[in-house]
């Protein structure tokens, strides 16, 4: 969750996880246009549905117009993190140790940037990545975006 200020982010567990969900993330994408997005990602054992959606965004809506954490206008966005699941901390790459993932740095890392491969593990700030039966060590600090690869 880089870029979303830490009482953001607390903010919004605040009001996501009594509720009973799982703050899986939280993404704050602004253009230099003025639009910006608030882009909230939640789980439960039982799913995520268009109802579980709506009452959390209602619920984070009210939260939000109070704190007023962000500056200028924004939309909301609510929804489960899906098959292709953001990875945004380093606690979900352990906890989806053996998953294949698709993962993009901000920088080259020996001459590229992407890089699809199985989650061996996390050590220290680093991710390990098996890619093509090659083990490569990745900055967590330089990873830009990181999903899961639904596998069926």
């Amino acid at each position: 969750m880089k870029g979303v200020q830490p009482q953001l982010l607390d903010l919004v567990r605040s009001v996501v996880e009594p509720m009973g969900y799982e703050c899986v993330g939280v993404e704050h994408d602004s253009s230099p246009g003025g639009g910006a997005v608030l882009r909230v990602y939640i789980d439960h054992a039982d799913g995520i549905g268009l109802d579980d959606c709506e009452a959390v965004s209602h619920q984070l809506s009210g939260a939000l117009d109070v704190a007023d954490p962000i500056a200028g206008h924004y939309d909301l966005e609510v929804s489960s993190p899906g098959l292709d699941r953001p990875l945004l901390e380093l606690a979900h790459f352990r906890r989806f140790t053996g998953a294949r993932a698709r993962v993009r740095l901000a920088e080259k890392l020996d001459g590229r940037r992407r890089f699809d491969g199985r989650i061996i593990g996390v050590d220290g700030e680093t991710v390990l990545l098996d890619v093509d039966g090659e083990r490569m060590a990745l900055p967590f600090a330089r990873i830009e975006s990181a999903r899961l690869v639904p596998e069926f």
